[in-house]
């Protein structure tokens, strides 16, 4: 989700590319224990993406979880939802299982488990989907226009929603991002293969101007419609 997004067309969005019967009516089970060494997927990106989040989530404060984020409408207890259930929706498509167990476009800023379970439990069903995507294939389904994409591609999209909201929840917890401008130079290459019809949806904000000094996490950032400057305060 985006800055000033609208959760009605992105809910519109979310509803078209989990149509009900890829949509679980199972919540994930509870007590999920982590992994204690995370599934390596293969595309760098990806595990590089993974990881970001996952040291994001795991460096939140006790009193962080309803801090403002930069997803003006969330929290950052919501921003984790969001991002879990588009790496389940990802993990979805690719295996045919079922997808989220609830819309991740109007996440309820409720966990009924402990945030780092929570997310490790979708970050292994994304880690397990992509590390049996065949590299040769000549496409592979996914939850973004136009739903299929070139493997390397795909996993590009699925990394590019990790790393961002990795990026939301540090800055909205006063952590330093993880960002690197190695990677932002990859995800700035997908991002402009995938984002400009989700813009329609209101998945991601109009992009904002880039400015001179912008290295490339910045334009990486600007291109996704949030200002690199962003701060809580």
């Amino acid at each position: 989700m985006s800055p000033g997004m609208s959760s009605l067309g992105a809910s519109t969005y979310w509803n078209k590319a989990f149509r009900s019967d890829r949509v679980n009516t199972v919540t994930e089970k509870k007590g999920h224990t982590p992994m204690s060494t995370p599934i390596v997927t293969g595309w760098a990106v990806l595990d590089y993406s993974h990881q970001a989040l996952r040291a994001a989530v795991q460096g939140v404060p006790a009193g962080g979880w309803e801090l403002p984020t930069p997803c003006a409408q969330w929290n950052v207890t919501q921003v984790l939802q969001h991002a879990a259930g588009d790496q389940i929706g990802f993990a979805s498509f690719l295996t045919g299982e079922p997808g989220p167990a609830d819309n991740p476009f109007a996440p309820s800023g409720t966990l009924a488990e402990e945030p780092a379970a929570y997310l490790e439990a979708a970050l292994e069903r994304s880690a397990k989907a992509w590390a049996g995507v065949d590299r040769a294939a000549a496409e592979v389904p996914v939850p973004v226009p136009p739903n299929k994409l070139t493997p390397e591609v795909g996993a590009g999209a699925c990394a590019l929603d990790a790393a961002v909201h990795a990026w939301d929840i540090a800055m909205a917890t006063g952590q330093p991002t993880t960002l690197t401008r190695e990677y932002a130079v990859e995800l700035l290459a997908v991002a402009r293969q995938i984002v400009e019809p989700l813009r329609a949806y209101g998945a991601y904000a109009a992009a904002l101007e880039p400015r001179d000094g912008d290295d490339e996490v910045a334009e990486l950032l600007r291109y996704l419609g949030r200002d690199p400057e962003w701060s809580a305060a």
